[in-house]
């Protein structure tokens, strides 16, 4: 096996979040979402209760506008996606805009806030700040969320080697010596079969 180290492949993920004020636009703004680059990991429709939105946005407790936006964020449903593409976070607070709809507007005529806001507090999106934003707010979201990079390409010929071939070549070896006259059929009995007999 080749011993050259290869990098390990990290594809940055951030959360997207379609706002009440735009939920009626939901699959536009998809559409805007998938032609930008971003693959949508996961999505989910759901109403956040006062108390989520507060610890939802807890980094903004104390502030003037923290009441007013805890209670439009509970006002309605929303629809929470985990985005992924290189440079998730940077990518996707370029395209959604200033956090002023009115402002985005003027500055950022193509900006999705510019494009589906209304105002400061009715922006239509939210976008994670920063990697460790990103981080909290999808486990916050998608509670069983796993974020962390692939494996690296020798961990992966590693589980391939030790758990994927010695099945499949048990698999194909009793395919062969049979010899079935329906091979598709014969091949997933004898891979349960194979399974089976592993665990």
């Amino acid at each position: 096996m080749d011993k050259t180290s290869y990098p390990r492949i990290y594809v940055e993920r951030t959360l997207a979040l379609i706002k009440p004020d735009a939920i009626h636009k939901a699959e536009e703004i998809e559409d805007d979402i998938l032609k930008s680059g971003f693959t949508i990991l996961q999505k989910r429709k759901l109403q956040l209760s006062p108390e989520q939105c507060s610890d939802f946005y807890a980094d903004q407790y104390g502030k003037h506008f923290f009441p007013s936006l805890t209670a439009f964020m509970s006002s309605g449903p929303i629809i929470a996606m985990t985005l992924a593409r290189n440079d998730a976070i940077t990518h996707w607070k370029f395209i959604i805009g200033p956090v002023n709809s009115i402002r985005a507007r003027e500055t950022h005529p193509d900006s999705l806030r510019a494009k589906y806001g209304i105002s400061e507090l009715q922006n239509a999106l939210h976008g994670s700040k920063s990697f460790h934003a990103a981080v909290r707010e999808i486990k916050f979201m998608f509670p069983n969320s796993v974020i962390e990079p692939f494996p690296s390409r020798e961990a992966t010929e590693e589980y391939l080697s030790r758990h994927v071939r010695p099945t499949l070549l048990r698999g194909l070896t009793e395919v062969c010596k049979h010899k079935p006259l329906n091979p598709s059929v014969s091949w997933h009995n004898i891979w349960i079969i194979q399974e089976s007999n592993v665990t």
